[in-house]
């Protein structure tokens, strides 16, 4: 099982400001007197700076959350837990904290309706966040709040399962797509379960019913009439959610990396790998330089996909970090896994593809290897959360059977062996028979209408969420906004200043944001190899 979230080697803007695994943020208390004016909890004091209960959630403001990276951004935030039922149905059931930081707006008068952050992952930690929302200019004129989804890394429980991700790097030396790879993934996933089973944790609390109902209490805790919502990769999933079961004090919605809770599931990874990949190849296609030294990309890549599932590709490597070399196999399943990341890196993917088809395998199989064996991706995914997530919500209402129709419809030529495991996905019916908690309603899987302002916002080379996903969900989102962000991939605001000028301008006027950027921008100029 791989996580929705943006690829790991992008976190410079994502995951990857970060350095090692276990550093703190500190116990930083804000001297609330030499804060500026700030949106109001309804008593004239700082929002975040007063304790209040309201229903089953209360708030505290205390220390910023732990983060395993250091975030400068939190030395002028306000803090503090949110303290919830783990289950709501269990009413004396044990309660849960999760960590939130308020990032002050930039300008010294802010608008009163804040924004609040909705993570991917499923299973990233909001906090870890903080650098890319305020790269992106979202606090400019109202405060950011974020609060750390249940079961993520600034949460209490946190829900990780570092032998999961230790099993991800291990299996960079075996055949992706081999059974016996399978088997000994679902035995790294009982392990997981096992582990925080045995630590009391209630595995079937963890799902998107409970986050959004967590987002509802904060909002209401922190004494906020109305906010904003900005949800990215499976933040978009919680927040169509969050619109449908809790639509009281939202003013405005944006989401980002769509992955609407109707489609959610492995068929749509496929969908979602067709339409990324094929704007990527398009883009090379129309660039001269480009289509004169990698003629027939998309084919090329195609064949490459089913000839190194018949024969995997044994190699070494040299990782960052790593001082000795690396052993990577690669096979139709890494290369599909391999192009649904490396679409963030889209000037460079031409050139390795043919490097790859002339038999240097060297750049892909680097890359990969990074990835899985960056410190960042070491025990910071609530796989707690997500596997609660995809085995509740997903899998319950998508056979496996499904999975492989939706693979064949979007890539025909591939084999069965390839199509069976979902990109980013892989295992995962497997997976959640070992994790083994109920199904959710079926309600969960209706699509949400809702009047809410709305901005529905694609990049044109997501191959994670795929980019038609947008206009699904804004066809019954009246008040919606959809822009497509061409030559970006998954999560636009992340990499696109357009991207991020079109949000910031949404919460200023949802229902005319400023998408004139859109004009202007140009595909990436591809490496040309001599």
């Amino acid at each position: 099982m791989m996580s929705l979230s943006a690829p790991r080697h992008r976190r410079a803007l994502r995951r990857l400001p970060a350095t090692l695994a276990g550093a703190t943020a500190g116990a930083l208390v804000v001297g609330l007197a030499a804060m500026p004016a700030q949106a109001e909890s309804g008593t004239g004091a700082p929002l975040g700076a007063v304790a209040r209960a309201v229903g089953d959630a209360r708030f505290v403001p205390g220390p910023c959350p732990r983060t395993a990276d250091p975030i400068p951004d939190l030395e002028r935030a306000r803090c503090g837990t949110l303290t919830v039922p783990e289950h709501r149905s269990r009413h004396k059931g044990r309660k849960i904290t999760l960590g939130v930081a308020i990032i002050p707006a930039a300008t010294s008068r802010p608008a009163p309706d804040p924004i609040v952050w909705l993570a991917g992952g499923p299973g990233d930690d909001a906090v870890s966040e903080i650098p890319m929302a305020i790269a992106g200019g979202l606090n400019r004129d109202r405060d950011v709040i974020f609060m750390s989804q249940r079961g993520t890394y600034s949460a209490d429980p946190e829900l990780t399962c570092p032998n999961v991700d230790e099993f991800n790097a291990r299996a960079l030396g075996l055949v992706f797509g081999a059974p016996s790879t399978g088997r000994l993934h679902v035995e790294a996933t009982r392990a997981c379960r096992d582990q925080l089973a045995g630590r009391g944790a209630d595995l079937s609390a963890y799902n998107g019913t409970e986050s959004a109902a967590d987002y509802a209490g904060l909002r209401k805790a922190l004494g906020i009439k109305q906010w904003n919502v900005f949800g990215i990769s499976y933040g978009t999933d919680l927040a169509l959610q969050y619109m449908r079961l809790h639509p009281k004090g939202i003013r405005s919605v944006g989401i980002d990396g769509v992955l609407p809770p109707s489609l959610a599931g492995g068929a749509v990874t496929w969908r979602a790998a067709r339409e990324g990949f094929d704007g990527l190849f398009k883009a090379c296609a129309e660039q001269p330089a480009c289509n004169t030294r990698y003629p027939n990309l998309k084919a090329t890549f195609e064949r490459l996909v089913r000839e190194l599932e018949a024969r995997p590709v044994t190699t070494t490597v040299t990782v960052p970090g790593h001082p000795e070399p690396v052993k990577v196999v690669l096979d139709g399943q890494v290369l599909v896994t391999w192009l649904t990341s490396a679409t963030h890196l889209a000037a460079g993917v031409p050139r390795s593809i043919d490097e790859l088809a002339h038999g240097n395998p060297q750049r892909i199989a680097q890359q990969y290897a990074g990835g899985k064996l960056s410190p960042q991706a070491i025990g910071r995914v609530s796989h707690g959360l997500a596997f609660g997530v995809f085995c509740s919500e997903w899998t319950p209402y998508e056979s496996e059977a499904d999975v492989i129709r939706g693979g064949r419809r979007a890539f025909p030529s591939f084999p069965l062996s390839v199509l069976a495991n979902a990109p980013q996905l892989a295992w995962l019916h497997a997976d959640c028979r070992a994790w083994d908690v109920p199904a959710a309603p079926r309600s969960i899987r209706k699509v949400t209408r809702s009047d809410i302002p709305t901005l529905v916002m694609s990049g044109g080379f997501d191959a994670q969420t795929a980019p038609s996903n947008g206009a699904y969900a804004a066809r019954t989102l009246s008040r919606s906004t959809a822009v497509t962000v061409p030559y970006v991939a998954h999560v636009a605001f992340a990499e696109s200043p357009c991207a991020q000028t079109i949000t910031v301008s949404f919460f200023d006027s949802p229902t005319a944001p400023d998408r004139s950027c859109l004009a202007g921008l140009q595909p990436p100029a591809f490496e040309i190899a001599p």
